[in-house]
C-alpha cells in the first residue's frame, strides 16, 4: 500500500470529524492497486492511477465525499457514483458502515478507472 506521509500529515493536522471514516476510504482504494499512489494536490488528499483519478472534499463535515474527477467516464455499475456534470462524479459515505457495505463497489468503480487508464495507454 503507498501511503504518503505527506497526506498522514495533512489528515492529522486537518482534524477532520470523519477522520476515521477518510482513512478507511484511503485504505480501501490504495489496496485495490499498488500502483495507485496519493499526494496532496487542489489542498486536498488525491490518489493518481495514470492521472488524477480522486480527491476527497475536505470541507463536507458530515460525510466523506469524494470526487472522481472524470467519474463519467467510469462505468460505474454499482450507483455508487452520483452526479450529472460532464465529467466528475461523487461517491459520498455517510459512516463506516457504510463504508464497508460499499467497499466492493468503491472497489469496483477504481478497477473501472484503472480498466478506462490502462485500455488509454
Amino acid at each position: 500500500m503507498n501511503k504518503n506521509p505527506e497526506v498522514d500529515t495533512y489528515l492529522k493536522n486537518k482534524a477532520h470529524p470523519m477522520t476515521p471514516e477518510i482513512q478507511r476510504v484511503r485504505e480501501i482504494i490504495l489496496e485495490t492497486h499498488p500502483d495507485i499512489i496519493e499526494t496532496i494536490k487542489w489542498s486536498s488528499p488525491t490518489f493518481i492511477y495514470k492521472g488524477n483519478m480522486a480527491s476527497y472534499f475536505m470541507n463536507a463535515k458530515k460525510h466523506v465525499s469524494l470526487m472522481f474527477h472524470k467519474g463519467a467516464l467510469i462505468d460505474d455499475r454499482t450507483g455508487l457514483l452520483q452526479g450529472d456534470g460532464k465529467e466528475g462524479r461523487t461517491a459520498k459515505f455517510a459512516s463506516m458502515k457504510e463504508i464497508e457495505n460499499r467497499k466492493d463497489d468503491l472497489q469496483s468503480v477504481v478497477k473501472g478507472w484503472i480498466a478506462l487508464q490502462d485500455q488509454n495507454a
